[in-house]
Order: C-alpha cells, then sequence, then structure tokens
C-alpha cells in the first residue's frame, strides 16, 4: 500500500511538472520588451521557439499604439482595415493555444510601415528546436548588447527545476 502510495505521488509530481515546463511568456520585444519602434521584431521573432500553451504579451502606451492580429494578406501590405481581433490596454496577453502562424501589427497610421509587425510561428512541442539566429542589428537603433536568451534556455530551467522536485519527493518518500 506505502508503495502505490509513493508511485502514485511521484506520478502526480512529475505530471506537475511537465505541465508548467511546456507554457511560456514572453514579452513582445524584449529585452526592451516594449511594442515600440526601434525593435526589429523579426530578429525578436526568430530566437524564440513558441509552442502551443505559450502567451506573449503586448506593453505599450495605449495613447500612442495598439495591436491588432491580421491575416497574412493585410500583414504583408500593413493593413488595418480588417483585423481579426483589436488589443488596446496597453498590457495585452495573447494566448498561445494551438500550432500555427500569426500576425499582428500595430494599427496605427505608418505605424506597421515603419517595422511595427511581428509574425509568430506556433510549433508542436515535438519540433525541433531551431531557431533562426536573429540578423545583425544596424541603423540608428542598433545595439552591440548580446541577444536575449532562446525560449529554450527559459524551458530548460523550468524542466531542470521540475526534474529536481521530482528527485526530491523522491529522495523523501524512500
Amino acid at each position: 500500500m506505502a508503495a502505490a502510495m509513493k508511485i502514485t505521488l511521484l506520478a502526480l509530481a512529475a505530471m506537475a511538472v511537465l505541465s508548467t515546463a511546456s507554457a511560456a511568456t514572453y514579452n513582445v520585444g524584449e529585452p526592451a520588451g516594449e511594442w515600440g519602434f526601434g525593435i526589429n521584431y523579426g530578429s525578436w521573432a526568430s530566437s524564440k521557439q513558441f509552442i502551443p500553451g505559450d502567451s506573449i504579451v503586448f506593453k505599450y502606451n495605449p495613447q500612442a499604439h495598439d495591436v491588432l492580429e491580421v491575416s497574412k494578406a493585410d500583414y504583408d501590405s500593413c493593413s488595418a482595415a480588417s483585423p481579426i481581433t483589436t488589443l488596446k490596454t496597453g498590457n495585452d496577453v495573447v494566448a498561445l493555444p494551438a500550432t500555427g502562424t500569426r500576425y499582428f501589427i500595430c494599427g496605427f497610421t505608418g505605424h506597421c510601415a515603419s517595422g511595427m509587425k511581428v509574425t509568430i510561428d506556433v510549433l508542436s512541442a515535438s519540433s525541433p528546436s531551431t531557431p533562426s539566429s536573429p540578423a545583425p542589428a544596424s541603423g540608428p537603433s542598433a545595439s552591440n548588447s548580446p541577444p536575449p536568451p532562446s525560449s529554450s534556455a527559459a524551458t530548460s530551467v523550468r524542466v531542470t527545476a521540475g526534474l529536481g522536485l521530482v528527485v526530491l519527493l523522491a529522495g523523501l518518500m524512500a
């Protein structure tokens, strides 16, 4: 009976670890973390691996910007005429529940054409972790700072900590 209880507790702990290891939240444009001008969103997004269960957060001044989820055609043409979703709070959390490509732009006139647009590719959790390398920065907003850590690094830390918890529980139950 005691062995069955230990196995059940260990299984529950492992399930808890695995469920939390797959979800991450990203501030769009991090490390600056703000939806605005001067950020290469293509490089930012390509340095991440988004999987179902993740979330992205758009932080911005709502008097200066908004966030529109749009079709690929509207993304390519920077058209704000028929958005799928309009977000305006300045602290908008977007859940990424399924695989696929999502397109976001700023709907303020001229902002999308000035670079305020991002494509989010949500891959299956079993896809290999091969985000493309970010393009080198250039222009007035260029920075020599190192790129932010990849999302796989954040997930790795969570998995390691979670597995440590499982090992600790197993040791306590032995």
